[in-house]
């Protein structure tokens, strides 16, 4: 692996995880009141493109972290749509 590819993975590394302390709080709580769900979907698109464009480069860095990135966002998109069906701003 060269210098290139280890710095995608670090910086792979970091963005993806920043996502679990999000999901893991909105799992927990089911508070989802600051969690907008026009701006998840854009960016779970996103992330879907980002993947495509990763797997069309056969570029290892980004398609590991935007597969992992696309699950964790659905995942918060998906809570997001769930959770808050029922929300009453006040």
């Amino acid at each position: 692996m060269n210098a290139t590819d280890e710095l995608g993975y670090i910086a792979a590394t970091l963005t993806t995880i920043s996502f679990f302390p999000q999901a893991w709080r909105t799992f927990k709580t089911k508070d989802v009141s600051g969690i907008s769900l026009g701006m998840y979907t854009i960016f779970t698109i996103g992330i879907a493109a980002w993947l495509a464009y990763g797997i069309a480069l056969t570029a290892w860095p980004v398609i590991v972290a935007n597969a992992i990135t696309l699950i964790v966002s659905s995942g918060i998109w998906w809570m997001r749509w769930q959770y808050g069906k029922n929300y009453q701003p006040e």
